[in-house]
């Protein structure tokens, strides 16, 4: 399952709107792209989403030399 449809099934079970997803987040409705795979958020405003989805996500960073 992708980042993308863990994001919407969240949002479905917590009866949130895109749009109510958005203000909440405060960020624009990116949401509706996030979920359609589309466009390219920044991490910042994807992390703002997540914390409202009360969803937590592990990044490292790689070093390759």
């Amino acid at each position: 399952m992708e980042l993308k449809d863990i994001m919407k099934q969240r949002r479905i079970t917590l009866s949130l709107t895109q749009q109510d997803l958005a203000e909440m987040a405060q960020v624009g409705l990116a949401t509706k792209d996030i979920e359609r795979g589309k466009g390219n958020p920044a991490l910042n405003t994807v992390n703002k989403i997540l914390n409202v989805l009360g969803i937590e996500i592990e990044y490292r960073i790689r070093h390759t030399v």
